[in-house]
C-alpha cells in the first residue's frame, strides 16, 4: 500500500505540481489549502507524512504543527518562503522533523520525504535500550521514564536512541545529524540544538541530556 502524503499549501500551482509529482513517484496524495482544512485532513486521512507550509490563511503552519503534535507523532516537513533562520528553528522546536525553503526542487522534496519516512519506519526488529530508569523501545517507538511515557517525534526518537546507545559518550552535532537523518542534511548544528531543547523539555523534570561546551551532547541517567 502506498504511503499517504498530506500537502498543505495555499498556492494552487505548488499544490498541483507537487501533487502530480508525488503521485508519479508512487505516493497517495491528499491536499488542503489552509490551516483548518489541513488539520481536518490530518485527522480524517491519517497521513504517513505531512508537508506543511508555514504561511497559511485562517491558521498558520506553526499553529497547525503545534496542534498536530498534541495529538500525533506523524512526521512533518515544514515549508517556508522566508529565509529567516528563526522560522526554521521555531518549526523544529515545536515538532517539525525537517524543513525546506521555497523555491525547492521536486526531486529534493521526494528525497526528503523518503528520508523522513525511512527514519520514522526504519525499525521493525524489537530492540530495547535500558539506561537506569529510562527505557527506549525501537519496535514500539516509545520512551519510558519509570512509568511515564514520553511522546517524541521520529527525529527526536532517533537522537535519543543515538545518545542512549552509548551513555556517557559525547556526540558531536554532525554525528547526531547523521543519526537523525542518515546523512547530514543541514550544514550547521542549530537544527540539532533545537531538537535537544525540545527533548529536554519533554524529559523534564529529569535531567538526562548534558551539553559538553564546544563539543556536543551526552546522555547520563
Amino acid at each position: 500500500m502506498p504511503k499517504k502524503i498530506l500537502l498543505v499549501d495555499d498556492e494552487t500551482q505548488i499544490l498541483e505540481i507537487c501533487h502530480d509529482y508525488l503521485k508519479s513517484s508512487g505516493y497517495d496524495v491528499v491536499t488542503a489549502m489552509d490551516g483548518f482544512q489541513g488539520l481536518a485532513a490530518a485527522r480524517r486521512e491519517k497521513p504517513d507524512l505531512i508537508v506543511l507550509d508555514l504561511i497559511l490563511p485562517e491558521m498558520d503552519g506553526l499553529d497547525v504543527c503545534r496542534t498536530i503534535r498534541r495529538q500525533s507523532n506523524v512526521p512533518i516537513i515544514m515549508l517556508t518562503g522566508r529565509a529567516e533562520e528563526t522560522d526554521k528553528v521555531i518549526g523544529l522546536e515545536i515538532g517539525a522533523d525537517d524543513y525546506m525553503t521555497k523555491p525547492f526542487s521536486l526531486r529534493e522534496l521526494v528525497a526528503r520525504i523518503h528520508v523522513v519516512l525511512r527514519r520514522a519506519n526504519g525499525h521493525s526488529t524489537p530492540e530495547v535500550i535500558q539506561v537506569g530508569n529510562v527505557s527506549l523501545d525501537r519496535a514500539k517507538y516509545e520512551v519510558q521514564i519509570e512509568q511515564r511515557t514520553v511522546r517524541l517525534t521520529p527525529t527526536e526518537f532517533k537522537i535519543m536512541a543515538a545518545l542512549m546507545s552509548q551513555p556517557g559518550s559525547i556526540f558531536s552535532r554532525s554525528q547526531l545529524l547523521r543519526a537523525a537523518h542518515g546523512v547530514a542534511l543541514e550544514s550547521d548544528g542549530r537544527a540539532i540544538d533545537s531538537h535537544i531543547r525540545n527533548l529536554r523539555r519533554k524529559l523534564e523534570p529529569d535531567e538526562l541530556i548534558f551539553t559538553v561546551q564546544g563539543v556536543g551532547y551526552q546522555f547520563e541517567s
